[in-house]
């Protein structure tokens, strides 16, 4: 089944196959500074099942300075509206999908939140989902675990030495 994603303006409309891994609410700082929201939520999918159709020359790129290790945290936006949108020709096996701009019936639900130490005060998780923090975040990932001495960097922490 296609699933069609368009920006706010509508310049920019990809469509992909199917999902590959999870669709997660992200909270990180950058997740949120990026959407202006307590989260993004994110759907995996496969490169090999997406297309760009229309707006590619519409998109811009912005690549945050790197926390940890290459690498940074790119952002492609619809230059006409500001919309978050993806990538227009990934590198990698998968990509993420912001899925707020899904269009239709997307019937997914979210499978967890991840950087949960970074929800706004302001704000709470009350569906029921597995929550995450960077440390539990890891261990699911790469099933180690982060050394003692690792500390939480966030965007603003950019300019900190490493």
């Amino acid at each position: 089944m296609t699933i069609y994603g368009s920006c706010l303006c509508g310049s920019v409309k990809f469509q992909f196959e199917q999902t590959a891994g999870p669709f997660e609410i992200c909270h990180c700082t950058r997740c949120r500074k990026l959407t202006g929201a307590q989260g993004m939520p994110a759907v995996t999918i496969r490169a090999d099942g997406y297309a760009m159709t229309e707006g590619s020359s519409c998109i811009s790129t912005y690549e945050a300075p790197i926390l940890y290790s290459a690498p940074a945290y790119r952002s492609t936006f619809c230059a006409k509206c500001g919309s978050p949108v993806p990538d227009p020709s990934p590198k990698e096996d998968t990509l993420e999908v912001p899925a707020g701009l899904l269009d239709g019936q997307f019937d997914s639900l979210p499978d967890k939140h991840i950087f949960v130490e970074f929800l706004p005060a302001w704000d709470s998780i009350s569906d029921g989902r597995p929550q995450y923090d960077i440390r539990s975040l890891a261990q699911e990932r790469s099933g180690s675990e982060l050394p003692d001495e690792f500390r939480i960097r966030t965007h603003y922490d950019q300019n900190d030495d490493k």
